[in-house]
């Protein structure tokens, strides 16, 4: 059962922090309580990589060692549907108010501000709605309707410039009861998920964190892959855009989560990608594939996993789905089991990753239209690498890749050698993953018995 935000912890009962990040964590905490100008900051991080897991140890952590901190988070996504960052962040600081006058006083300030936002946007789509519906009149009313429109235009912009004055009044009102309340104890609004809203919502909300919440004491930080921020200013704005430029007007610094973690063990004996630390982690309390080579760094198998998840940069979300395919596919074949001729075990772990992660490939398997040049891709291939070079690396990942693409139906001629010697180094090579005798005939048949089982249905998809 997931835990709840609350219980997402560095430390403790429910604590883990096998991506070591709770260095991470002390170092923005210590900044956020800094002097320094550093709001908006950004979390940034790749879809896929924990941010939304950090961001609550983050919080839990701030709370529970500096309490006179308010601190709310705002799931920004979850809030998108409702069109209006403004009230948006207005409802969550609202939320810190005690019932009573200053909560009643907050609002009071709170509603013009937003009022006017609201109105604006109303009244441009009045406007506009009203000439559009003058052009589908009939021709005898269309004038009289084309200028009742253009009144209604002229007083829309009347009360828009009348409304402006007021509302730099009642926003200076409100920046001053923000700062009453954050004046002993600093209020801090972690944003998240910002990267899945819609990129006008996006947009929407870095200017309303500029030009609305630029108060003493009230701090941001955006949880969010600042990459989909800037095709959110583009798509806005338009491709011409420098979108990194446009975000510099309203972030001040920026940190991007590790994706690197000092191993322990075997193949771990160095730094790894933090999505191998996860993987490591998830079949180690696997049931169904704890008891596989998998589980064990010490073993080949899982070098050959670790090594396929960097090449392909996963990131921990596509982990755990290659990870739960491998559970369905051990659970339903046992054909990850040690008894099992080692190279057969690794054309299941290639079929599972391109059964959960990669439908182009798999297309290309099913239609036995496989391309030599993707297939060596997956395994962090460009060229027939050097066999002396390969040797001496000992990457079983290369060997296998090489192998699958020169039983390829396309472009396979670039990865066999010319010269016959080289050539039966690598057939030799190849035979070492399986039993004398035992090569398949078709490499790729073992993976379609992968799909087979995957798809449930007992017939190939």
């Amino acid at each position: 059962m997931a835990l709840n935000p609350k219980e997402l912890l560095f430390d403790g009962e429910n604590g883990r922090d096998e991506f070591n990040r709770a260095g991470v964590a002390e170092q923005v905490i210590r900044l956020l309580r800094s002097d320094i100008d550093i709001s908006p900051m950004v979390i940034d991080g790749d879809w896929g990589t924990g941010k939304t897991e950090f961001c609550h140890k983050l919080i839990n952590k701030f709370r529970s060692a500096h309490d006179n901190y308010q601190i709310l988070y705002v799931d920004a996504f979850q809030a998108d549907h409702a069109n209006d960052p403004l009230m948006t962040i207005l409802a969550a600081v609202a939320s810190l108010i005690p019932e009573g006058e200053k909560k009643q006083g907050f609002i009071e300030k709170a509603i013009p501000v937003a009022r006017y936002g609201f109105k604006t946007v109303l009244k441009a789509g009045v406007s506009h709605l009203l000439r559009e519906n003058a052009e589908d009149i009939a021709d005898g009313l269309e004038e009289q309707l084309q200028e009742a429109a253009n009144k209604a235009i002229d007083a829309s912009v009347a009360a828009v410039l009348k409304d402006h004055e007021k509302a730099s009044q009642n926003l200076r009102a409100l920046q001053d009861t923000l700062a009453e309340l954050a004046k002993d104890r600093p209020v801090v609004i972690f944003i998240d998920e910002l990267d899945r809203c819609r990129p006008d919502f996006s947009v929407h909300m870095l200017e309303v964190i500029k030009h609305t919440f630029d108060v003493e004491n009230v701090r941001f930080v955006l949880v969010t892959n600042t990459r989909q921020l800037r095709a959110s200013i583009n798509h806005s704005y338009g491709p011409t855009v420098d979108a990194q430029r446009y975000l510099d007007k309203f972030l001040k610094f920026s940190i991007k989560l590790p994706t690197e973690v000092y191993g322990r063990s075997g193949y771990n004996e160095r730094r790894l990608l933090a999505s191998v630390e996860h993987f490591t982690n998830l079949t180690s309390v696997s049931t169904a594939i704890s008891g596989t080579e998998l589980a064990n760094t010490d073993w080949g198998t899982f070098g050959f996993v670790s090594q396929l998840i960097r090449e392909n940069n996963l990131s921990l979300r596509e982990v755990e789905t290659f990870t739960r395919h491998l559970e369905i596919y051990q659970s339903l074949s046992q054909r990850l089991n040690g008894n099992v001729i080692w190279g057969y075990q690794l054309l299941s772990i290639v079929g599972t990753l391109v059964f959960a992660l990669r439908s182009d490939i798999y297309d290309q398997v099913q239609g036995n239209s496989t391309n030599a040049e993707d297939i060596a891709k997956l395994f962090g291939i460009e060229t027939l690498p050097d066999y002396q070079e390969f040797q001496s690396c000992g990457e079983h990942v290369i060997g296998f890749g090489v192998m699958l693409a020169q039983r390829s139906a396309i472009k396979a001629e670039k990865f066999i050698p010319v010269d016959e010697t080289t050539k039966e180094c690598w057939r030799t090579d190849f035979q070492r993953y399986f039993k004398p005798q035992q090569v398949p005939g078709d490499v790729w048949e073992p993976v379609k018995d992968v799909f087979t089982v995957l798809s449930l249905s007992g017939q190939r998809r």
